[in-house]
């Protein structure tokens, strides 16, 4: 059983891996096998909306940036895609990857019903909008949407001040004990 996240933060190690890394305690508790991928290093770029992937079997027309990732998510038991509150939305990283697996979950269907979760970090505000733009990718591929007991939000500005919010730890951990208990009940434990 594995579960697969993208980091969409800039900061490699910054507050939103830190969000990701105590979804992934429980999980990896529970014996499920965690990947983390940091999108911002490779230059992803945006959807050029050209719809080819219905055309050519699901697979972008833009080359060697993405298409790996997608067979990753495609393959995995559940996806979780993170990103920090930039001018309270997703970062550029976050909006290019979102938008084309989208369109590339829609040409194939390979999301639905798949377990996701949205991990959000923010300074201070704007983290809903922020949390609404990855769940609303998730929404219109038909995923299973895993929350926690609150939202999925976790604050701190400065590289590691998030593990200082301990309610946003709390509901990391929480969402990845949701997590595994919905992969068992699935039947992919």
């Amino acid at each position: 059983m594995k579960v697969i996240a993208f980091n969409g933060s800039p900061r490699k190690n910054g507050n939103t891996s830190r969000l990701i890394e105590e979804v992934f305690r429980p999980l990896r508790d529970a014996h499920v096998e965690c990947e983390r991928i940091d999108i911002a290093a490779n230059g992803l770029r945006g959807c050029t909306a050209c719809r080819g992937c219905f055309n050519n079997g699901g697979s972008c027309v833009i080359k060697d940036d993405l298409n790996d990732w997608f067979a990753k998510a495609a393959a995995a038991d559940a996806v979780i895609i993170g990103s920090p509150t930039y001018f309270a939305n997703v970062s550029a990283e976050t909006k290019a990857l979102l938008d084309r697996f989208g369109l590339l979950g829609r040409a194939t269907g390979a999301f639905v019903r798949k377990p996701f979760a949205a991990v959000v970090a923010a300074r201070r505000a704007g983290a809903v909008p922020t949390f609404d733009a990855i769940n609303h990718m998730a929404q219109i591929n038909q995923m299973l949407i895993v929350g926690s007991s609150y939202w999925n939000i976790g604050i701190g500005r400065e590289p590691g001040e998030v593990e200082s919010d301990g309610e946003g730890m709390a509901n990391m951990a929480n969402l990845g004990e949701n997590l595994a208990w919905l992969l068992d009940k699935l039947g992919k434990a």
